[in-house]
């Protein structure tokens, strides 16, 4: 081995030694991400030691079977039904349960309910969130908004 090549395998190294430790850091999942289907777009920010989610802006602002502003309508709660779409929490309880993973219950506006969810950073601009009913679970990946 010469001389010269010792410098750039300790510098190869270096490399490989901080490539692994980023991939295993951390990954915000705080800021604003828009859904799989582009409908809505969902701040996520720390509360206390876990994560909550809310509405921050839809797509379609007049709900076309009405032809008013969109309102969570769907909500099994009588007194919720009228509230606008936008400032609904989605998820106030995720819990970390792992690196760049948390785990709680997510409410589904579509349908009313309630699910157990995981939410996992699935890359800097990718977040998987996962609905589930029992041991079948569906989930869609979120979009990190710039």
């Amino acid at each position: 081995m010469t001389m010269t090549s010792r410098p750039a395998i300790a510098l190869l190294g270096t490399l490989l030694l901080a490539t692994t430790a980023s991939a295993q850091d951390p990954v915000e999942p705080t800021g604003v991400w828009q859904t799989q289907a582009g409908d809505a777009r969902v701040k996520v920010s720390k509360c206390g030691a876990g994560l909550c989610g809310v509405i921050v802006s839809i797509r379609d602002k007049i709900d076309p079977a009405t032809g008013k502003p969109a309102v969570d309508d769907k909500n099994p709660n009588p007194a919720l039904k009228d509230r606008p779409m936008v400032g609904v929490s989605l998820f106030s309880s995720m819990r970390p349960v792992g690196l760049n993973k948390w785990s709680g219950t997510i409410y589904n506006a579509d349908d009313g309910n309630s699910y157990a969810s995981n939410i996992s950073v699935a890359g800097p601009d990718r977040l998987r969130v996962e609905g589930c009913v029992g041991p079948i679970c569906g989930g869609e990946t979120w979009t990190r908004m710039r």
